[in-house]
């Protein structure tokens, strides 16, 4: 197993040192979904519920949240991003949420991506849960990433 990069040699937590790691074009893709029944997702697509426009608000918060990840996330750096996009789509059983987060910098952006996307079934379960508290937020994942040292990544 590689060593952790945020655990020094005494085995304290640490912020990664990345001043001298170069500046790259950074991209990463998360995903998630939240389950709910056929009526709930109706309601959610109409855009009528007594919240107002479930997935417009839910876009909004995602890019929101990875804006402000390095305030939630302990040990991230605070990046300069320079393209945010969140999507809430509906699909079989629920809606569908994916960010697109960019930047170019030292260090990756999958935990804005990661970050934007469970924010964003948050924020889709609060403004549902009047109709149905027994909603599921499932599956958030990172689908990819490109850039920097390690190179590109996709998930299989």
């Amino acid at each position: 197993m590689s060593k952790l990069t945020h655990i020094d040699d005494h085995g304290r937590a640490r912020m990664v040192d990345v001043s001298d790691k170069a500046s790259t074009a950074r991209e990463a893709v998360a995903t998630g979904f939240v389950r709910m029944s056929t009526e709930t997702l109706a309601l959610a697509v109409s855009g009528t519920g007594r919240k107002g426009d479930v997935r417009a608000v839910a876009e909004l918060a995602g890019v929101m949240a990875a804006k402000k990840t390095s305030d939630l996330i302990p040990l991230c750096h605070p990046l300069a991003l320079s393209k945010v996009v969140v999507e809430v789509e509906p699909g079989e059983g629920g809606l569908s949420v994916t960010a697109r987060v960019k930047t170019t910098g030292p260090t990756g952006v999958e935990m804005e991506a990661l970050t934007a996307v469970s924010v964003a079934c948050l924020t889709i379960y609060d403004m549902l849960k009047a109709a149905e508290k027994g909603m599921i937020i499932e599956a958030v994942r990172l689908l990819e990433k490109t850039g920097g040292k390690s190179g590109d990544w996709k998930a299989d």
